[in-house]
């Protein structure tokens, strides 16, 4: 009777442990996925300069979700045959400082004012690119552009097969026509009802509203002072090419170099491949990297003096951020007050992507404030 009265109890102590366990298990962020398709034809100027000016801040919207998710994004810029190319793809990261660095090698150049390679790009979009097979995982693609697709090219399938494709993926079609083309607002509304998606429409312009505020100037120096706090580590290869992209954060312009400083604020992401992140995110455990996968500053250092060394840098990047996130909260208020007189202001790209983005995150319980 004793032994059965122990069992019970050390079975019922297993079972407490285990739900306790359960209960305090850190849940996987939830994942989100957009990719751009944009028309970089000669007509699409303002677009792209606003989607340059506009994608910190976008990605900056889509991670004050909750939970808060892990943001990739990736690219399709598209032409037309006889063009320089008919399609750029640049593959899905969380890597923002990647997606603004290859956003910027867009020059909007070519086309003829007529139909374009439409049907390529989306093909490429939902078959080319990388997607997450987690059905959980939110997947969206916005194609951007001003003119309808070659439907006589027969080298790829049409729009209306890639868009079954596509939500057979789980990836939603959201349509932002620029201009007012009949033809190709027709099929924009086509790809968006096939793909569940939403179709939009803007000026030709883009319609992105910037507002400089007194605070950018500060947190573009706050952004050079958070980028000399990273840590890259990984193979040779890694280290260079993140090296190189935080090197380049520093010099981004005031107003870019503001808005990604307001990104790591609210992200928590200082740099991708960013060693101070990894070991307090314990994705990484510092005492089992090889000396070659560290920076050559930290190679000759004891474990304690590395240890020391990474809590040093953190305690850095904590004022850093601190004064960061005080700042962005003043900009934000200021933006508000500045875009709330004018009119035109939701009618841009930028929020177009946002606000629709918001209302299909939904359908994966991501949850922002209105």
């Amino acid at each position: 009777m004793r032994k059965a009265l122990i069992s019970i109890v050390v079975l019922s102590v297993a079972v407490q442990l285990a739900s306790a366990e359960r209960k305090t298990a850190p849940k996987t962020p939830p994942r989100v996925e957009v990719v751009f398709v944009l028309d970089t034809t000669g007509s699409m100027g303002g677009l792209i300069a606003g989607a340059k000016a506009k994608i910190w801040s976008i990605a900056n919207q889509i991670v004050l979700g909750k939970p808060k998710p892990v943001v990739h994004m990736g690219l399709v810029g598209y032409r037309d045959k006889g063009d320089a190319y008919v399609t750029k793809t640049f593959a899905l990261t969380d890597n923002i400082d990647q997606i603004y660095t290859d956003l910027m090698k867009f020059r909007a150049s070519g086309g003829g004012d007529g139909p374009e390679n439409v049907n390529q790009a989306l093909y490429d979009a939902v078959h080319k690119l990388k997607w997450s097979k987690d059905r959980k995982t939110l997947k969206i693609i916005y194609l951007v552009g001003d003119f309808p697709p070659h439907n006589e090219y027969k080298d790829v399938p049409t729009y209306d097969k890639t868009a079954k494709a596509a939500i057979e993926k789980g990836i939603y079609i959201n349509t932002i026509l620029c201009g007012r083309n009949a033809q190709a607002r027709k099929v924009w509304q086509e790809i968006a009802r096939a793909a569940e998606g939403t179709f939009l429409a803007i000026a030709q312009s883009g319609g992105v509203t910037e507002v400089p505020t007194p605070y950018d100037t500060e947190l573009g120096k706050l952004n050079a002072e958070l980028t000399r706090t990273v840590v890259v580590y990984g193979d040779q290869a890694t280290q260079e090419r993140n090296a190189k992209l935080n090197a380049g954060a520093a010099e981004y312009s005031s107003s870019i170099q503001a808005k990604r400083a307001v990104f790591a604020g609210s992200s928590g992401i200082s740099a991708t491949g960013d060693l101070l992140d990894a070991v307090r995110d314990k994705r990484v455990d510092l005492s089992k990297l090889k000396d070659d996968e560290l920076p050559k500053n930290m190679r000759k250092m004891t474990p304690g003096e590395r240890t020391k060394y990474i809590a040093s840098q953190q305690a850095k990047r904590n004022e850093i951020i601190k004064k960061i996130k005080d700042l962005s909260a003043k900009r934000a208020t200021h933006i508000k007050k500045e875009l709330s007189k004018t009119k035109g202001s939701k009618a841009g790209f930028d929020h177009k992507v946002v606000e629709t983005l918001k209302r299909q995150a939904a359908r994966k319980d991501i949850r922002y404030e209105k």
